[in-house]
């Protein structure tokens, strides 16, 4: 079958690979009918995770049409099904509590000593996303292995429905929705998110959903801050104004009851504190750019909440852990549960209650993904989301 295969720091290409077979009679196979290029594939783009082989197949959003299970699987041949990111067993400690993100057999055992190493834990098992996460090859391709298909396949039964607007079940609209939970948002709040990226378009979308009277964007892309606009959210330009000022002055220097962090490693921006992480980066004395978790922090109000969607991958300095303290904030973040939001956000789509298809600004066939993966990198405000057809 044809993939696309991650093969160094922006090196991705359209090749022949081996087609999936079941390994596990839980598995299923689908053939994938539509996929996309998520922001998080860009850290993997650039060379940011570590655990990449040349030759892996890239991809976790995607879905598709089952055309083989495994003697213990749930799905029946010839469905259609949306597949989470997440590789969830549904029957450990975690998978028992919703924790689907934190499932401790989704990763193989061979693949859990550098989290252990790193992170205490081992990390989650992910589709298309470096050995780290169980090496499991992901969806930008013709046919993917799905494990625990008996667990993680949401069925989508009106044919009515485009592939489109339930796509990104699969990561990105949980995510978003996830963040503004773990916002904790009370009616009447002010909101802040910073990012105007997918994940954060959702999040923006979401909160408001939840209930918040205000929702502040900060990004510095024009595309990006007016898509934010178009769900009533204010906006600020970073490139233009100060931001910690700007929501001074729009919170009557109160602060953003919630801030959410939709950045995470790779900030960009020409402030002090992101230059010399970006100069830690190249000499390999840092791997995270953290100066928006950082602002984040500076500008949320006493008492407030910080969440925090955006991925970060290791250790940082200057972290303002003191701040965090004094102001008595609650921090919370973590890869997205998606099974557990998969069935409420499925209704509110087929509802029309959830907007998913404003963010597509590129539609190509898997066999541009290689130029699909250049122009979501070099010109994001442009290139907002790319769906890719097998």
């Amino acid at each position: 079958m044809k993939a696309i295969t991650w093969h160094g720091k922006h090196d991705v290409r359209h090749e022949t690979v081996d087609d999936p077979a079941i390994l596990n009679p839980r598995d299923a196979i689908i053939r994938v009918t539509s996929t996309a290029i998520c922001g998080s594939d860009l850290h993997l783009y650039d060379g940011y995770i570590p655990g990449m082989a040349k030759g892996d197949v890239l991809g976790h959003e995607f879905m598709g049409e089952v055309v083989e299970i495994g003697s213990a699987s749930t799905l029946e041949v010839g469905q259609r099904v949306v597949v989470p990111f997440t590789i969830s067993c549904g029957h450990c400690y975690h998978c028992g509590k919703q924790q689907y993100a934190a499932c401790d057999n989704g990763n193989p055992a061979d693949n859990q000593d550098l989290g252990w190493e790193a992170y205490g834990k081992p990390m989650p098992g992910m589709f298309g996303y470096s050995h780290l996460t169980g090496g499991y090859s992901g969806g930008q391709a013709e046919y993917v292995r799905v494990p625990f298909s008996d667990v993680g396949p949401l069925v989508i039964p009106d044919a009515s429905i485009p592939d489109e607007k339930v796509l990104f079940l699969t990561d990105i609209l949980p995510t978003g929705w996830m963040a503004a939970e773990n916002a904790a948002i009370e009616p009447g709040d002010t909101v802040a998110v910073w990012g105007c990226g997918p994940v954060g378009l959702f999040a923006v979308q979401s909160a408001f959903l939840m209930g918040a009277e205000q929702v502040i964007a900060i990004d510095h892309f024009p595309q990006r801050l007016e898509l934010a606009r178009r769900f009533g959210a204010e906006t600020i330009d970073f490139s233009q104004s100060k931001v910690f000022d700007a929501l001074e002055d729009m919170t009557g220097g109160i602060g953003p009851d919630a801030s959410i962090d939709c950045v995470g490693l790779e900030a960009h921006g020409a402030f002090a504190d992101n230059i010399w992480d970006q100069i830690k980066a190249s000499l390999f004395l840092g791997t995270d750019r953290p100066h928006v978790i950082r602002q984040v922090i500076h500008a949320t109000r006493k008492g407030g909440r910080v969440s925090m969607p955006g991925v970060y991958g290791g250790f940082v300095d200057k972290f303002p852990l003191g701040a965090l303290m004094e102001k008595g904030l609650t921090l919370r973040t973590g890869q997205t549960h998606v099974q557990r939001y998969l069935p409420a956000l499925y209704a509110a789509i087929a509802e029309d209650r959830i907007d998913s298809t404003f963010l597509i600004s590129h539609r190509m066939r898997l066999a541009d993904a290689p130029d699909g993966y250049r122009q979501f990198h070099d010109s994001p405000d442009a290139c907002t989301k790319v769906v890719l057809t097998p």
